[in-house]
């Protein structure tokens, strides 16, 4: 149960993720999914929805018990297997025109005591039966977002040393604050804050760099960008004509890299929690734009078999620029959550590309895409590579180098 300390500002979040996330729904049909632990959250969501005139807001929930259920239980051939059904149900609303929003609040390490083989062939069997409708999302055919609730099991892996109660309220306090959903008027915060994004995408578009150049502890890294790269952030708008916020919280520009243009080392600066597993200190080796060589401390042979997914897969979709001084980075909590730690960093993607962020490439076809080194792939999986140590030049076209970041901070 949320304790009446945190209903108002549940209330609040949920306001968001429908009027600033989603932007509209009116008229349409809200898909939902979230963990069971954050009904609270789906309630007053599908709440707002319903008052801004959505028609239906079906919500799905997950249940961690049930997952490990199947790992301890199952059959062998269980997991080569994924409802296919229902993703093709999900594609199918998406192309009727219905809204789609997550809540996530995942345990990091749900799967971590799990044989590493049968969770990658259980995350291939969903990444091959979500791709209908991940292609809509990635293309932004529909006004989609991502808003965060605080669970028990997540809120212990951030603040392991407090009491499960006192942990589920630092983290919902800290969802908050990065969700900017704690000042007087969150709305007007979303607005000014967009529109700051917006300005320092704009200066990068005025640049048309060629690629970007990372420095760093363990890194040494060029990433070339795809011809006609767009560099978006904040607010974009999807097919269907909706302005929308993508992710809550967000701190980030990106574009595209062309995916066989990355050449060198990287090394993470922040630990990869990817589908119940716990990947830290991953380094990697770009050679024309593929990884031909990648460890870990812990989850590599996860990782490893993340990249053998499909051949995009070893390959980058999306390179985005956090300022340290972002106020996640600036809190010290380490979130074990892509969704709030990519916002705290630089980072990268392995997979799958926006062709929204390539001139032209919402109209092209899969061949074309692959043609104008736009990468396509089953997955979608960002890590951080950003910190106070690492500098980013831009390659203008003439090859001279333009300081971008220098120590985390935007020159």
């Amino acid at each position: 149960m949320v304790s009446d300390a945190f209903a108002d500002r549940i209330d609040q979040l949920a306001r968001l993720a429908v009027h600033v996330g989603l932007g509209s729904v009116e008229g349409r049909e809200l898909l939902i999914t979230a963990p069971l632990d954050a009904v609270a959250l789906a309630r007053r969501i599908s709440h707002y929805a319903y008052a801004a005139g959505a028609t239906v807001v079906t919500t799905l929930y997950g249940d961690d018990v049930a997952t490990l259920d199947r790992f301890a239980t199952a059959s062998d051939a269980s997991f080569d297997s994924a409802p296919a059904w229902l993703f093709d149900g999900m594609a199918n609303a998406f192309r009727s025109g219905a809204a789609r929003l997550a809540i996530v609040g995942d345990d990091p390490s749900l799967l971590g005591g799990q044989d590493p083989a049968r969770v990658a062939r259980a995350n291939r069997a969903r990444s091959i039966a979500y791709r209908p409708a991940l292609d809509l999302i990635a293309r932004s055919a529909i006004n989609w977002t991502i808003v965060s609730a605080a669970t028990p099991a997540w809120a212990k892996a951030v603040f392991p040393k407090l009491t499960e109660q006192d942990a589920v309220a630092a983290l919902w306090d800290a969802i908050f604050k990065a969700s900017r959903a704690d000042g007087e008027d969150p709305l007007a915060d979303w607005q000014a804050h967009n529109a700051n994004l917006k300005a320092r995408g704009d200066l990068m578009n005025a640049k048309r760099y060629k690629a970007l150049r990372y420095k760093g502890p363990g890194t040494d890294l060029e990433v070339g960008l795809c011809d006609g790269h767009i560099w978006c952030g904040g607010a974009s708008r999807a097919e269907n004509g909706i302005l929308f916020n993508a992710n809550i919280p967000t701190e980030e520009i990106f574009t595209t890299p062309h995916r066989m243009r990355v050449q060198g080392t990287v090394a993470a600066t922040k630990p990869l929690s990817y589908q119940g597993t716990l990947i830290q200190d991953i380094s990697v080796k770009f050679v024309d734009g593929a990884i031909v060589e990648a460890h870990a401390r812990t989850g590599e042979d996860v990782l490893k078999r993340i990249l053998e997914t499909d051949e995009g897969a070893r390959r980058l979709g999306e390179v985005a620029l956090v300022p340290h001084a972002s106020p996640i980075s600036q809190s010290g909590i380490l979130f074990y959550s892509t969704l709030f730690d990519e916002n705290a960093s630089s980072h990268i993607a392995l997979g799958q590309a926006y062709a929204k962020t390539v001139k032209g490439g919402g109209t092209m076809g899969e061949a074309d895409l692959l043609a104008n080194g736009i990468n396509q792939s089953l997955i979608h999986i960002d890590w951080m590579i950003g910190s106070d140590q690492i500098d980013i030049d831009g390659v203008t076209s003439e090859g001279t180098l333009e300081p971008v970041m220098r120590q985390g901070a935007w020159t």
